[in-house]
């Protein structure tokens, strides 16, 4: 059975889950039209289809502890599942980072990370959380959207000048 748990000092070792390879399957098209986002989902033809790992980010707990809560998914003493909450200015927390080991995605442990920062940010007086997914990541798109996270944003320039050019990142946010 798995169970969401704030990690702590002891535990910290958690927060250096590693990456795990994802497919990139299709993109998610964001547009907005009289104050009103929609979105439709293009799927890549088979030869198209690829896998992407992002790279691991070594989070430093001493000093990210202080504006950060660290949620880990555990299946008994191992920590299959992570979800970085950063304070923001905004009324959103922001979810920095989620991610589920290959082994146990498909199993509702994303969806639990979800419930249980929710709960956080509800207890710290924020309106929601928001994060981004990138428009090639059909399947972190789909997700956010059937967690009931809703288009809130586009960003069409991060990626200029980088490997990941042509990319965009849409935004999404969760009301409580």
């Amino acid at each position: 059975m798995l169970e969401v748990r704030e990690i702590n000092e002891a535990r910290r070792a958690d927060i250096r889950l590693p990456n795990e390879p994802f497919a990139l399957f299709g993109r998610m098209e964001v547009s907005r039209v009289d104050g009103q986002w929609s979105h439709q989902e293009v799927l890549f033809a088979a030869d198209q289809v690829s896998e992407m790992c992002f790279p691991d980010e070594n989070y430093d707990y001493d000093a990210m502890k202080r504006d950060c809560v660290f949620l880990g998914v555990y299946d008994g003493e191992q920590c299959v599942g992570l979800a970085v909450l950063q304070e923001a200015m905004f009324k959103y927390l922001y979810l920095y980072d989620l991610k589920v080991s290959r082994a146990y995605r498909g199993q509702g442990a994303a969806r639990a990370l979800i419930e249980k920062s929710s709960e956080v940010s509800k207890a710290r007086g924020y309106r929601g959380l928001y994060t981004i997914g990138q428009d090639d990541n059909l399947g972190a798109c789909r997700f956010y959207l059937k967690a009931g996270f809703h288009i809130g944003g586009l960003d069409t320039e991060v990626y200029k000048g980088t490997k990941q050019e042509g990319k965009s990142d849409i935004l999404f946010y969760l009301d409580l």
